[in-house]
Order: C-alpha cells, then structure tokens, then sequence
C-alpha cells in the first residue's frame, strides 16, 4: 500500500485525518518566506529528532495537526559525499505536503551547496531550511557543528549567509540554538541577534545549556529572552510534554511557535490538542483502542515508506505505555522483525484490553 492509502484506510480508526493536511498559505512565493502569518494560523511544529523524526513519523504529526514538521538533521557533508541514502532522510513521503529540512556542518561551501540542491530536489515542497546550532552530542560538536557553533558566532552566520545564497530567496531559513555552551553563560539572545543580522527569518530555541543535553528542565524564561532581542519570530522548544504546555508556552515566553519533541511520542493528537485549547475548546480525549489504531496505522506507515521497521520497537513502547500487561506488549515488540509481527502486538494489546473490561 502507498502511504496515502495507509492513512486513508487506518487513519479514521486513530482519530487522524485521512489526507494530507492543508496548507494555510502556499498559493505563490511570498506566502512560503512568510512564517509569521504561517505560525498565526498553526503554531504547533513537530521537532526534528534524530533517528525518529522520519516520513512516517512526520506523517502522523500532520495528520494529528502538526502544522510543520521537520526532518531529522541532516549532514552536508551526507548530501555532499553520501549519495542517495542521504537524500531518503529529506525526501518527503506522498502525505506530506511540505517539510521543514534541517541541516547541520561547519563549513559554509557546503551548506551553500545543499541548501541549493535540497530546494532544487524538493521545489514547492520544502517549506523551509532549517540550521542545526543545537546539537549537543559530542560526535558533533567535536566536529565544531551543532552547539559547538554556539563558541564561534561569526563562523554561525557565515553559515546563514551561505544557505540564503543556495536557496536564492526561495525559502526560509531559520537556525536553531540552545541557551549556550555550558551551564551558566548564556549567550542565547545575543548569539540569535547575530543570527537575524546575517538574514535568518526565525530562530528556534531550546531551553537547556548544550552540556545539560536532556537533563535538568529547560529555562522558557531564555525563549521569553530570545523573542525580546529579535524581530524575526522566535520558535520555543524544550519540556513541552503536552497540548497544555504547549500553549502555556507560547502564553508565558511570547513566542510565535512552539516546537513538540517527546511529548509527540506516541501521541500524534497533541498538535491538534493544543490547537483546541488555544482556541477554547476542549481537546479530546484518546483513549488505549485509538492508541492502538495509532500504531497499526504508524507501523504501516513506515513499511509503506520502506523505513526500517526495528523503529516501530521504539512506537510499541510510545504508543502502549498505561495498557494492560504493558511490559510483556514491549517485551513482544522487541523481538518483531515484520510488518504482520507489529500487527500482532496491537492484536494482543487489544484481547487484554477485552479481558479487562
């Protein structure tokens, strides 16, 4: 089955829409460059998440009212060297009707060269390019990529420049930064001013210093910092665990958007949720059998978009968390190896909820 099959045929059943999402405003060029109106009438992103944020997962997030999604961070030098394994990471699937790319490195020809490449590749689907200055694993930033570019804020914008050169006024491009380096010195509002100096058009900010990785909880009051010292809109992320933290973060710091990252996880509904709440509406409630739903319709997902599917490991444990005899749903899944194997975890997740009820 296409992909567009697969959310057309289990969508329903998970509470999902059954198509691709519309587009508040894509009709002509200056609609694309122009993120404000585009976070006004959706301010709810999906994140870019290494080793998760793939087609499917960007799928479900559309389909649960995500109003952009973005791909998991993608090396230059990948696109440069790597062939095409490196594209399947931007390619976007039929569902999806623009994506954000995001793109990480150290060196300025290089970005020029993808940023141009990826806008060629994706045309009227690429929504946006995105620069990973976030990053705080150390194979990266040893490299003096991701947050590590947070020390050297002139090589950051150079890195800016080159990518608005390869795009050539097609599309955005947006950074997105941490507080700072290490605990205590946050450069956050200076370095994103920097960054609006050399033409980024929104800086997206995480809460945590870089040496915190996940660890401890991120600042909102440094997004509230950030959205104070630029013009461009200012995307928060970090602790956003649910639909209602969400909006409080967007209420509380003053930005334009708010990115979801973990709180997704086995959740597609919040962006829709916290898109209720935000218009006073009460968000609805989903229960385990649509939890279900959810993931047969996400693990189809990913063999219709010929991902690998010992990701779908990671969903049963997201999508089955609170059911049941959970441990031993998690304790099958790790062992599944098929399509039809992932389908008989949901099966069995639903004889135990018959059992209990």
């Amino acid at each position: 089955m296409t992909p567009s099959q697969v959310l057309a045929e289990w969508g329903p059943a998970a509470g999902l829409a059954a198509g691709p999402a519309v587009l508040p405003a894509k009709s002509t060029h200056g609609d694309r460059l122009d993120l404000k109106s585009r976070f006004r009438v959706n301010p709810f992103l999906m994140a870019p998440m290494a080793g998760v944020s793939d087609a499917a997962y960007r799928t479900m997030a559309r389909a649960g009212g995500a109003g952009l999604a973005y791909t998991e961070m993608v090396s230059c030098a990948g696109l440069h060297y790597g062939g095409e394994k490196t594209w399947e990471l931007v390619e976007p699937a039929e569902t999806e009707p623009d994506i954000a790319v995001q793109l990480f490195g150290s060196k300025p020809e290089l970005f020029r060269e993808a940023a141009a490449s990826v806008c060629e590749r994706l045309g009227d689907r690429l929504a946006l390019i995105d620069i990973n200055m976030a990053c705080p694993v150390p194979k990266v930033t040893k490299k003096g990529e991701g947050s590590a570019l947070l020390d050297s804020p002139e090589l950051a914008a150079s890195l800016v420049r080159s990518c608005i050169e390869g795009v050539d006024g097609r599309v955005p491009v947006t950074v997105k930064i941490r507080r700072g380096r290490r605990m205590g010195e946050e450069v956050a509002p200076d370095f994103a001013r920097a960054m609006e100096a050399a033409g980024a058009s929104a800086i997206a900010v995480h809460g945590r210093f870089a040496n915190q990785l996940y660890h401890g909880e991120a600042d909102w009051g440094c997004v509230g910092r950030v959205a104070k010292a630029v013009g461009v809109p200012v995307i928060g992320s970090g602790d956003v665990s649910s639909a209602q933290a969400a909006v409080r973060m967007l209420a509380e710091t003053g930005a334009s958007a708010v990115m979801v990252a973990r709180g997704s996880y086995g959740n597609p509904w919040v962006f829709r949720d916290a898109m209720a709440l935000r218009l006073g509406e009460r968000p609805a409630i989903h229960g385990p059998r649509e939890k279900i739903a959810a993931f047969r319709c996400h693990v189809r997902l990913l063999a219709a978009t010929g991902a690998n599917l010992k990701r779908a490991r990671s969903l049963a444990g997201w999508y089955l968390r609170g059911m049941p005899e959970a441990a031993r749903l998690r304790g099958m899944a790790v062992t599944c190896l098929t399509l039809e194997d992932y389908l008989a975890v949901a099966d069995e997740a639903e004889r135990m909820l018959l059992d209990v009820q």
